[in-house]
């Protein structure tokens, strides 16, 4: 997307909105992800006109998301009843994409067995995953399931790049720690 001297929100909404919804639903829960989802684009909105393009469109929007999922973690509500990821719902997702790029390589379609060991880790990940550290947490998201590259981490967080290297090297191993101790070792094979 150029960035122009006039944003269209619409046009920002349209093709970013999916991206956002993913990444905080994947981190914080359907409701709550949705909700943030929301929050973030009132936001852009309102402060669409005072984009000035020092940093690129999607790493400004990532750091309004981040944000506002800090600061929902943070809050008291929160930690007395956070929202559950809905674990079926992003099984369902996952896989959909999963297959698709399958058939779209052309590679022969997933036996049933493998469909199984499939969900059962994508369910042992995101257990653990959302018991990292926030500041692991966040990270881990933006670079695994996100894809944004150091630099682009670093931009969205406010931290220098060695610090974004540090906590991902950090939250990668307390999280295969947790996968190696608690999820089937069968399942990772």
């Amino acid at each position: 997307m150029v960035v122009s001297n006039e944003l269209d929100f619409q046009q920002v909404y349209d093709t970013y909105q999916p991206r956002i919804l993913r990444y905080l639903v994947r981190m914080m829960g359907t409701e709550t992800g949705e909700d943030l989802t929301q929050e973030v684009f009132l936001r852009a909105s309102q402060n669409l006109a005072k984009f000035r393009g020092q940093a690129q469109l999607s790493t400004w929007l990532y750091r309004i998301a981040s944000n506002a999922a800090i600061d929902k973690i943070r809050s008291a509500s929160f930690r007395h009843g956070p929202d559950e990821v809905n674990l079926v719902d992003l099984e369902e997702v996952n896989l959909v994409e999963h297959k698709a790029c399958e058939l779209w390589k052309g590679d022969a379609p997933a036996t049933i067995e493998q469909t199984l060991l499939e969900k059962d880790r994508l369910h042992c990940f995101l257990n653990y995953v959302k018991e990292l550290p926030v500041n692991y947490k966040i990270i881990l998201m933006l670079s695994e399931v996100e894809a944004l590259t150091i630099q682009e981490i670093a931009d969205v967080l406010g931290l220098s790049q060695g610090t974004v290297k540090i906590r991902l090297h950090r939250g990668r191993v307390r999280l295969f720690r947790a996968l190696k101790e608690n999820c089937k070792p069968e399942e990772w094979l």
